[in-house]
């Protein structure tokens, strides 16, 4: 298949690109003109440059694919107010649709986020109907724009567009340029982390993820949200196991309320002082709006399985940020 995949210079976008083509597909790297071209010097593939803010440029870009992959969804950097946030990432996703549509693409495949999924109030773990029926009561912008992207794209589905959700779980691994997740595995192991708030995640290894999505490319349905997972853990185990790998010693878990109004405080400092909070509302809900999660769906449907163990996953992760020089 003819595959186009935005946001290829991105950690998961690398990852699935790999796949793809190792698989055999045909891939468009599609990127913004503000790129570091050389993450794409590895791959004999089109390049296209586009960005989400600009639908004729998207349009461009996506001509003749059959499938398109967005590993570029729009998540909050600094503080803003959530509506405004909402409003800006529905702008950026009609973009995108209606250039898949104006070339009648057979599949899009829509890169979600765990945290968008609700929490099940008998206590089994998610699964991937888990979702909140109406907004979800955490204001954090990530979590709503985030819950209003899934809820947007079902419902166009639901009118005929080919849409699949594909959702990896926290994901670890080489090429987390941002760092995005990893920023968590980098201030643990520089010994910068000045606590973290209990929860429960999933974790998987960039790689199983990538594998993921190629294969929501190939197989996921349309209408369908498929969780890309790997292994359950708590925060504690996560970042004890981090600070083993990295011969650290680990951060103490702070209340939740703390946190929070640690956040408020650093807020309230940045928009009179213009540094961003190092205590941000997304990391909050991170770690402590996560849980634990089963669900086969990508097993059966997909064929999917996750191959790198956790102790695996954290330590190509924590041993590329040394490459890189970003753990010291």
């Amino acid at each position: 298949m003819k595959i186009a995949v935005i946001g290829v210079t991105g950690m998961l976008g690398h990852h699935a690109v790999n796949s793809l083509l190792e698989r055999g597909h045909e891939v468009t790297l599609v990127h913004r003109a503000t790129s570091d071209l050389t993450r794409l010097d590895k791959w004999d593939c089109d390049r296209k440059e586009a960005n989400l803010d600009d639908y004729e440029s998207l349009k461009k870009a996506f001509s003749g694919a059959d499938v398109v992959l967005n590993c570029a969804s729009y998540y909050p950097t600094v503080p803003k107010p959530w509506k405004n946030e909402v409003a800006y990432a529905l702008s950026q996703l009609d973009n995108f649709l209606q250039a898949c549509i104006d070339n009648d693409v057979s599949k899009i495949v829509y890169l979600g986020a765990s945290i968008a999924l609700k929490i099940p109030e008998d206590g089994s773990h998610g699964h991937s109907s888990s979702v909140h029926e109406t907004r979800p009561e955490n204001n954090a912008p990530y979590v709503q724009v985030k819950w209003e992207m899934d809820r947007y794209l079902m419902s166009k589905a639901m009118e005929g567009l080919p849409i699949v959700i594909a959702i990896p779980t926290m994901t670890f691994g080489e090429y987390d340029y941002g760092p995005s997740t990893g920023q968590l595995l980098v201030e643990v192991a520089n010994g910068t982390m000045p606590g973290y708030v209990n929860g429960n995640r999933n974790i998987v290894y960039a790689g199983d993820a990538g594998y993921g999505l190629a294969l929501a490319c190939e197989k996921g349905r349309i209408g369908q949200r498929y969780l890309i997972t790997g292994h359950n853990v708590s925060m504690k185990q996560l970042v004890e196991t981090v600070s083993k790998i990295s011969g650290v010693r680990p951060p103490k878990a702070v209340p939740l309320f703390l946190a929070k109004f640690i956040n408020k405080l650093q807020e309230w400092k940045y928009y009179r002082s213009g540094v961003p909070p190092k205590v941000t509302s997304t990391a909050i809900a991170v770690m402590a709006s996560g849980q634990f999660i089963e669900d086969d769906k990508a097993s059966v449907e997909l064929g999917y399985q996750p191959e790198e163990s956790i102790e695996g996953l954290l330590a190509r992760s924590i041993n590329w940020f040394k490459e890189e020089g970003v753990i010291k």
